[in-house]
C-alpha cells in the first residue's frame, strides 16, 4: 500500500503543485470574503472599518481573477481546505470575542488582518514563481495584480497601526 502511494506521489509535478496552490488560495480568498464584513462591522475606528470595506471589494476582484486563472488553465474552479488560513482567521475571531468593547480591539483587528495579508503575500509570491517556471505568463500577470493589491493593503494596515490605532489603544488603556 505504501509503495502505491509513493509511486503516485512521484508522478505529481510542479503543475500539480501549482494547481493545488491555486485551490488553496481560492479557498482562502472565499473564507476572507466571509470574515471581512464581520471585522468591518466590529471595528470602532472609521478608518479601520473603511480599510476592511475597501479590501472586501478588492477581494471580490481577486476571487474573480482566480476564477479566470482556473479558466485559462482549463481546470474546474474549486477550493481546497487550507488549514493555515483557517487558523489565522480563527485567531482573528478570538480577538473579536476576547477584545470586543476594549480599547485595543482595533489594534488587534489590524494585527489579525496583517497576518492574513502576510499569508496571502507569501502564497501569491510562490504561485507567481511557479507560474513563471511553468511558462504561464498570462497567469503570472493576473496573480501579480493580486499580489500588488495585497502588498498595498498590508502597507495601508501598517499605516493605520502606526498612524494612531496602536497609540490610541495604549493611551486609552493607560487612562
Amino acid at each position: 500500500m505504501a509503495t502505491t502511494k509513493k509511486a503516485s506521489a512521484r508522478t505529481k509535478g510542479l503543475e500539480d503543485l501549482f494547481l493545488d496552490g491555486l485551490k488553496d488560495i481560492y479557498y482562502a480568498e472565499k473564507k476572507i470574503l466571509k470574515a471581512l464584513p464581520k471585522m468591518a462591522k466590529n471595528a470602532d475606528d472609521a478608518q479601520v472599518t473603511a480599510a476592511f470595506e475597501k479590501h472586501l471589494a478588492e477581494t471580490e476582484g481577486q476571487v474573480e481573477r482566480l476564477e479566470e486563472v482556473f479558466e485559462i488553465l482549463g481546470a474546474p474552479v474549486r477550493g481546497k481546505t487550507c488549514p493555515a488560513i483557517d487558523g489565522i482567521l480563527e485567531e482573528g475571531s478570538e480577538i473579536l470575542d476576547e477584545y470586543k468593547g476594549s480599547t485595543s480591539l482595533d489594534a488587534g483587528l489590524v494585527g489579525a488582518a496583517q497576518a492574513v495579508e502576510h499569508y496571502e503575500i507569501a502564497r501569491y509570491g510562490t504561485l507567481i514563481a511557479w507560474a513563471t517556471t511553468l511558462g504561464k505568463d498570462d497567469v503570472v500577470e493576473l496573480l501579480n495584480a493580486t499580489l500588488e493589491e495585497e502588498k498595498a493593503t498590508d502597507q495601508a494596515l501598517t499605516s493605520l497601526g502606526e498612524g494612531g490605532v496602536n497609540d490610541r489603544a495604549a493611551e486609552l488603556q493607560a487612562a
